[in-house]
């Protein structure tokens, strides 16, 4: 009872930070400072010599996930919280952003409190079939592991059978022990109506049922960029 009464004051207090930075910015330009944000995140996460997704992998990606800053903390019982966006592939291309929530919490080493940018790759049907779901958790309806770094993915890595879902981070503060099984992600339907001007299912969006509006290409313009289909 009492660990459970800490972890949900962690994920609170993450919540109430996370909204009272948000909350600083007009309320029209959220939604678009996110998506801006998570175009940046992953243009400088590729633009990194050798630190970066392999072009193999997030080439061979169904969909990609940006949250540009997920907050961690906690004494040994964590919490994290962020707000994020996330494209699929189509057939006339990267689809119109869907906008989603992640949070839970975790028990493990870790102390004290982070800032991490996320980056999630779905990398095949049963992984992108809980993102069109609107809401999964990590390591249990979706599994997850952590993706290979570099240039390019090792010849002998397993990376394509590995997980439904491949996380990177680039983390900045002090933390130890993220972990992101048992995080729940779902749809944020306020953002949604926010940028869309009405509620937009995220399989309408992510099927590409809709036109990316104007805004969304600091985001789709990036994956055009970086995550181009991998060479057979």
């Amino acid at each position: 009872m009492r660990h459970s009464l800490v972890l949900l004051l962690l994920v609170c207090f993450l919540t109430s930070v996370l909204s009272a930075d948000e909350d600083t910015k007009p309320a029209r330009t959220k939604a678009a400072g996110r998506i801006q944000a998570a175009g940046t995140v992953l243009s400088e996460i590729q633009g990194a010599p050798d630190q970066r997704i392999p072009e193999e992998v997030l080439g061979s990606a169904e969909c990609v996930a940006v949250v540009p800053s997920l907050l961690n903390g906690g004494f040994v019982f964590g919490g994290r919280y962020g707000k994020g966006v996330a494209s699929c592939r189509t057939p006339q291309g990267w689809s119109a952003p869907a906008f989603f929530t992640i949070g839970g919490g975790s028990f493990g080493l870790q102390i004290g409190g982070q800032a991490s940018d996320l980056v999630m790759l779905i990398m095949n049907k049963g992984g992108m079939d809980h993102l069109l779901s609107s809401q999964f958790k990590l390591g249990a309806d979706a599994s997850a592991a952590a993706g290979p770094v570099g240039r390019h993915a090792a010849a002998d890595t397993d990376w394509k059978m590995r997980a439904q879902v491949l996380t990177y981070s680039r983390s900045r503060g002090l933390f130890a022990g993220l972990e992101l099984a048992g995080a729940v992600i779902k749809q944020d339907q306020g953002s949604t109506r926010e940028f869309y001007g009405h509620a937009v299912p995220f399989k309408t969006s992510l099927q590409g049922a809709v036109e990316p509006p104007k805004g969304s290409y600091p985001f789709l313009s990036v994956l055009a960029k970086w995550a181009q289909r991998a060479a057979k």
